[in-house]
């Protein structure tokens, strides 16, 4: 059966999971939802595909996995995008749980407050709050920089889950007011990323 992936496909998020799709070979079927009309907060969506109310989901016969990088996980397990030796799939996870923690909030947030709902209309709150996601975004970057100024990838020699879930909101970056040009290292990586077999654009 055809995985079905439910997506707003403008999020890295779900790009993440079609990426790893595209270089594991394995075809997707997808659901759009317009989440600034509040397509996936309905209760028929709660009800029959996250309570949550968030995407990416994605739909595995009559399951249903939540959360990117679980559903990437999914898809790229048995491949050679998750290593078998125990170290490097611990630190393969590492860079996973860092992604949601220090980089996504950062990186992805003001690309979306600022591409796609406009800081004119940020509420007082989130205003307050961009400065410090500057920060925190100009320090994931510093580091993931740091990192790819002494390996080709970010689990060394071999490209793996790791890049392709880095790479979903990162190559993007300039879009949330980053300029990647202060991050030479990662700048060549994106274009490593950009150039292995099987990957895709995020359209």
């Amino acid at each position: 059966m055809t995985p079905i992936l439910h997506e707003y496909s403008a999020s890295g998020n779900c790009y993440k999971i079609r990426l790893t799709a595209a270089h594991v070979g394995v075809a997707l079927e997808r659901r759009e939802y317009d989440i600034l009309r509040g397509e996936t907060r309905t209760p028929e969506f709660l009800a029959k595909v996250n309570a949550n109310g968030r995407i990416p989901v994605l739909q595995l016969g009559d399951r249903f996995l939540p959360e990117s990088n679980a559903a990437a996980w999914y898809l790229a397990e048995g491949s050679a995008l998750i290593p078998e030796e125990r170290f490097a799939r611990a630190d393969l996870l590492h860079w996973l749980f860092w992604e949601q923690y220090n980089h996504e909030p950062n990186v992805a947030t003001l690309r979306f407050w600022r591409r796609y709902v406009g800081e004119d209309k940020l509420t007082p709150l989130q205003r307050a709050q961009i400065e410090g996601k500057e920060a925190g975004g100009a320090a994931a970057l510093a580091l993931m920089d740091q990192r790819l100024g002494s390996a080709p990838f970010l689990l060394g020699a071999a490209f793996s889950l790791a890049d392709i879930v880095l790479y979903a909101y990162t190559h993007v970056a300039g879009e949330g007011g980053f300029d990647l040009n202060a991050y030479p290292a990662v700048r060549g990586w994106l274009d490593r990323v950009a150039a292995q077999p099987g990957h895709v654009a995020m359209a």
